[in-house]
Parts: C-alpha cells; sequence; structure tokens
C-alpha cells in the first residue's frame, strides 16, 4: 500500500504568532516621566543598562522620588517586551495603588479591630499571587505585604487571577521587609512564619489577636532573615507522599486557621 503524503494546510505551514503588546507597559523615556508626574502607580522600570544621557537621568530621579523600583538590563530584554522605540526605558503600570503599612495598621486599630496582614516572601508567579489575594480578601485579610523587588507584577493577569478581590485589598509594596517585620512587632502583631522548619503544627499555634502570617515561595521557603525574626514557626501537617503545598494552597489553610480561631 503506497505511503500517504502529509498535506500541510492551506495557510498554516509558516504560521508565527502575532506580537501583542502588554497593555500594562508603557515605553519611551518622557512617556514614563509625565505617567510618573501624573501619579500612575508604577509597578517596575527597567532601563536599560550603560545609557547616560540627561533624559535618562531624569527619568531616574523622578522614579527615585516616587519610590518606583528601577532595574537595569540589557537592551533584549526591552526589546522582547516592544517592538516600538522604548529609548531605552519600559515600565509596568499597577492595577492598584499601593497602601503604606503604618497607615493600614493605624486604621485597624482606630476601628477596634485587630490588624490581620499576610507578609509574602518572594512569590513572583502572577496567578499564584492572584490566588493568595482573592482568598485573602474572603478571609478578612486587612492587607498583603510584598517587597518592592522579587515578587510578582501586580498588572491585569494578578487582577483576573484574583477575581476582582485586588480592588478590595490593600497591598503594601515595602522597601526593607526585615524593617517593616519588626515595625509591625513594635505595633503589637505576633509574627507568625507558616514553615515546614515549625517545631509545632499550625493548628497548635494561638493565631488570635493582632498578627501578620509570613508565607515563603515554594522553592526556597521563608527567607533566613525572616524566620528569625517570627515570634512563632508552625507548620502545616502533611500525612501523604507529596511533602508540599501549592503556595496559594498553604496560604489559605493558614488563613483560615486565623479565621477559625477567631470565631468569624
Amino acid at each position: 500500500m503506497e505511503k500517504r503524503k502529509k498535506v500541510d494546510k492551506p495557510g498554516f505551514k509558516h504560521f508565527k504568532p502575532a506580537f501583542t503588546e502588554n497593555k500594562d507597559l508603557v515605553f519611551g523615556t518622557r512617556a514614563i516621566i509625565e505617567a510618573i508626574r501624573a501619579g500612575k502607580e508604577v509597578d517596575k522600570l527597567l532601563i536599560q543598562k550603560g545609557l547616560t544621557n540627561e533624559l535618562t537621568t531624569e527619568l531616574i530621579n523622578e522614579a527615585t522620588q516616587a519610590g518606583v523600583p528601577i532595574q537595569k538590563v540589557p537592551v533584549e530584554k526591552l526589546n522582547k517586551l516592544t517592538r516600538k522605540n522604548h529609548q531605552g526605558a519600559v515600565c509596568y503600570l499597577s492595577v492598584i495603588r499601593y497602601a503604606p503599612v503604618a497607615e493600614v495598621v493605624s486604621a485597624c486599630f482606630e476601628k477596634g479591630v485587630d490588624p490581620f496582614l499576610v507578609i509574602l516572601d518572594r512569590i513572583t508567579d502572577v496567578r499564584n499571587f492572584g490566588a493568595v489575594a482573592r482568598t485573602a480578601d474572603c478571609a478578612g485579610v486587612h492587607a498583603l505585604v510584598i517587597p518592592d523587588k522579587g515578587s510578582a507584577q501586580i498588572g491585569s493577569d494578578a487582577m483576573k487571577t484574583s477575581a476582582g478581590a485586588l480592588n478590595f485589598l490593600s497591598v503594601c509594596r515595602e522597601h526593607n521587609l526585615k524593617d517593616t517585620i519588626r515595625y509591625l512587632k513594635d505595633s503589637g502583631l505576633k509574627i507568625i512564619a507558616c514553615t515546614e522548619k515549625g517545631e509545632q503544627n499550625l493548628y497548635e499555634l494561638d493565631l488570635k489577636g493582632p498578627v501578620a502570617i509570613i508565607m515563603g515561595s515554594e522553592e526556597d521557603g521563608i527567607s533566613p532573615e525572616y524566620l528569625r525574626l517570627a515570634d512563632f514557626k508552625g507548620k502545616i501537617p502533611m500525612v501523604g507522599n507529596i511533602e508540599s503545598l501549592n503556595i496559594s494552597v498553604a496560604a489559605g489553610v493558614a488563613m483560615y486557621e486565623v479565621v477559625r480561631q477567631k470565631g468569624l
């Protein structure tokens, strides 16, 4: 029997997906400067390595004054983000406005409620972040606390994954998480590290009252410097063959243990 030749469908043999711009992206030095001056919340600014012109210096100064995280990257990185004339500068806009952690804590105490915060250390996956935010809003968390570097981009994808929870949940972007944790301790919050290194089960800890739970990445866990600052370390008991949970699931377990203990 003669072997039939494979016939390509017309129009699909050399098909290449179209390049699509990220709608959270702003490029061009002057455009980014004006976005910052207009009060837009910038999630992250990427600047081409080696650029030293006057306009780039002005942009860096504006971003620094506004507290925008700046990252120097190769031009190839910027070219992958946009094919248009980016002039060596690209930024991601955030879909939310960040809240200072001190204001969140003060507002809670002024209302007579115990602050309930979740600190996310090195959670870079947007889908995981969005899922954590969704559960946090349902569990009555007052704010998520993240570092200004090494965290998921909070753009339209994060908003979608959170099912809109980021419209209602405060997010605090802090430059130094170590200082932030110390501030929370000084403000009367118990710092609970949810970690497999804990000697007690999470369910055995007293999670009532003002509390902040630290969650680390699935790959690296919680940074040692933050573990040392924790008042208590609690682990989620594992009885199966898999020894780890997805971060969004683990965070959900921890948050709802707080809900259970508060009797909400």
